[in-house]
């Protein structure tokens, strides 16, 4: 899998460009808010600016975040009424939906298939948080014939995934009712979501407070200690404000789950791009190892390579799966 494959260019350039133009108009408060690190409270240092956004790195468990944070409620008027949001949810999900399926979605649908039978827990409702336009809960419904609930607060995402007839609760998941989700057994499911997030501290305890012990919470983000991040630094696409504020990390995700109350399972990193994500970003890339190995590695060799990185914790894609005890 290449990394134009499900982010191409052009249209990624133009959301980043789309975004950039939001940023003034929906962050204009200068009562931003220092923050402490997310994952285990301790101090930043000061890493970067980027589009008028600081992040810091905790040098307790090497986290990277937005602070000074702007307040929830410029977020969440910046994601129901700015065009870059709108273009996202439309354009770029149009424009990539069925790439996004074959590379994304149908392994992300028998990985998670794989991870609930290893679990002993293949027979769990699956509820699928931020859904977006329910391609994993289609082809999850395939590959397994059980339905998959979606929590999606976007009116026009929430419309997408009636029209494939899947059940949808339409709320934040502040908002979201015990009543409202399947009975039983269930298993939670979120990707690439947690790194958006204003305050991961109060989203976890919020799908904690729904879980019944047993039940499990599986969800992929961004590490900031992957390489193609760490590499990239401020030059990463993926650090892009003001959509991602919060990067763990397998050491700090664990230890900031267990803080919640959670069983960590598992945390794994089994990313595909790091290195063709370089590759696209030659001139950026400043170790003169790295510059090397992307200008005269053989196909061969970086396959060996990502293959190292994933299973050494070192991609910047991360799976975690844990357990309410």
């Amino acid at each position: 899998m290449k990394e134009e494959d499900i982010r191409p260019r052009g249209i990624l350039d133009t959301f980043l460009d789309l975004a950039n133009q939001d940023i003034p108009r929906f962050f204009t408060s200068q009562d931003r808010e220092e923050i402490p690190c997310p994952a285990c409270g301790g101090a930043g240092s000061p890493a970067f600016t980027k589009q008028g956004f600081g992040y810091e790195e905790c040098a307790a468990c090497r986290t990277l975040f937005v602070s000074p944070r702007p307040s929830a409620a410029e977020f969440q008027d910046y994601y129901q009424h700015s065009e870059s949001a709108a273009y996202w949810a439309s354009t770029f999900y149009r424009e990539t939906s069925e790439a996004r399926r074959e590379k994304l979605w149908k392994p992300k649908a028998r990985q998670v298939q794989e991870v609930l039978v290893g679990m002993g827990c293949a027979e769990a409702a699956v509820v699928d948080i931020g859904g977006g336009y329910g391609i994993f809960a289609e082809e999850y419904r395939l590959l397994t014939g059980r339905e998959v609930t979606v929590i999606e607060p976007s009116r026009l995402l929430a419309g997408a995934c009636r029209e494939k007839h899947l059940h949808v609760v339409e709320e934040f998941l502040e908002k979201v009712r015990d009543s409202q989700l399947p009975e039983g057994k269930r298993a939670f499911v979120s990707f690439e979501l947690f790194e958006h997030l204003h305050d991961p501290r109060v989203f976890c305890r919020q799908v904690f407070g729904l879980m019944k012990p047993g039940d499990t919470f599986l969800f992929t983000t961004l590490s900031g200690t992957g390489l193609d991040i760490r590499e990239l630094w401020e030059n990463s696409a993926a650090v892009s404000p003001p959509h991602h504020l919060n990067f763990f990390n397998p050491r700090s995700i664990r230890r900031f789950l267990e803080d919640v109350g959670f069983r960590v399972h598992s945390v794994t990193t089994p990313g595909k791009l790091d290195l063709d994500i370089l590759r696209n970003n030659l001139a950026r890339v400043r170790d003169p190892f790295w510059r090397l190995f992307l200008e005269e590695g053989r196909a061969a060799d970086f396959a060996a390579m990502q293959n190292v990185l994933s299973q050494s914790l070192f991609s910047s894609h991360m799976m975690t799966v844990c357990v309410h005890p």
